[in-house]
């Protein structure tokens, strides 16, 4: 076999070869992250107003359940004494509060019992259909979590309140998941897969599911966002954004998600949706429920991407935007009643 051509002819032929695979090598992936990054509509540009509509209150209230949550509870993880079954009950209360009768789901780990919380909203003419509207209530032992998540809690929460008495076609479950975070993440001991695999066995039809992870944290300054390569070259290096995130099964669902978003909401958005095999795409709860072949989409600030209190100390209520928080918790009472209100 000859291994190294004789003439010059070959060698460019050779040279041209290999320039082309190298340049496939580097393109299919570039391309493959545009199409995944392609959103409808644009987004939003310049200063964020002060919220000027919605429910009363609402800053007040998403900065009280932090507060609570990040401040006086703390860290909320089955290692750290009674912190995670304190959180669970403050949910409960905040539901009934609301006008829920919420339903504690227990299941048993290594390390003892724990519980989702589900606040159902039944639907009207299509009540078999169910949108899953989800956030966990834990952290990590190393972080108060107001982030992450006490964020998307104060999200959950506000946004139930928001529609609690209103009547769609279909259901809405209102839920907030145990043990997300490590050791617990991507094994059965996880709450959203408990959860999940619960709606499956039971046969419910759930036709979108919104994962509240991480929704306050914002920074304005250039270079303060990262992203897992070819990623950079996509996206802007502020991480002012809000980010919708998808697999390919539910692109529809991003696109419609965002596009609302953008048409209604005074705060910069980016979408993905994509392989879920791309790093950071499947890092939370929506992962559970793409382990049961239902369509679920990530609500998110990008965390660990951005924050730099992530899983630490830090990640304290005082870090929280909650001006910008209250425009995407109205966004996302918008998204859930324009999906509980149709047929997608």
């Amino acid at each position: 076999m000859r291994l190294i051509p004789k003439d010059p002819g070959e060698w460019k032929r050779a040279g041209i070869r290999m320039f082309i695979i190298l340049a496939l090598m580097f393109l299919l992936p570039v391309a493959g992250a545009f199409w995944s990054a392609s959103m409808p509509g644009e987004t939003h540009r310049g200063n964020v107003p002060p919220p000027d509509v919605g429910p009363a209150g609402l800053e007040d209230g998403l900065r009280r359940h932090v507060e609570e949550l990040a401040g006086r509870i703390g860290p909320r993880n089955r290692f750290m004494g009674d912190s995670l079954q304190t959180a669970r009950q403050y949910v409960v209360a905040e539901l009934e509060a609301a006008g829920y009768s919420p339903e504690v789901l227990p299941y048993a780990t290594d390390e003892g019992e724990v519980a989702n919380v589900v606040a159902t909203l039944p639907g009207s003419t299509a009540s078999a259909e169910i949108v899953v509207v989800g956030a966990h209530y834990d952290t990590v032992p190393t972080t108060p979590g107001a982030d992450d998540n006490a964020s998307g809690v104060a999200v959950l929460l506000e946004t139930a309140r928001a529609l609690a008495g209103r009547s769609f076609p279909r259901t809405i479950r209102f839920v907030a998941f145990a043990n997300e975070e490590p050791p617990y993440f991507k094994t059965d001991e996880m709450g959203s897969r408990q959860y999940a695999k619960r709606c499956r066995e039971q046969g419910d039809n759930v036709v979108a599911m919104y994962s509240l992870e991480s929704l306050g944290y914002f920074d304005d300054a250039p270079g303060s966002q990262m992203y897992p390569p070819p990623f950079a070259l996509i996206y802007p290096s502020e991480g002012n954004f809000v980010g919708f995130v998808g697999d390919l099964t539910s692109r529809s669902l991003v696109h419609r998600a965002i596009r609302l978003f953008r048409d209604t909401t005074p705060v910069p958005s980016e979408g993905l949706a994509g392989p879920s095999w791309i790093p950071g795409v499947d890092l939370s709860d929506h992962w559970a429920f793409w382990q049961e072949d239902y369509p679920a989409l990530m609500i998110t600030d990008t965390a660990l991407f951005r924050n730099p209190y992530y899983h630490k100390s830090g990640d304290l209520p005082g870090i929280l935007d909650y001006q910008r928080m209250a425009w995407v918790t109205l966004a996302v009472i918008r998204i859930v009643e324009d999906v509980a209100a149709a047929t997608l």
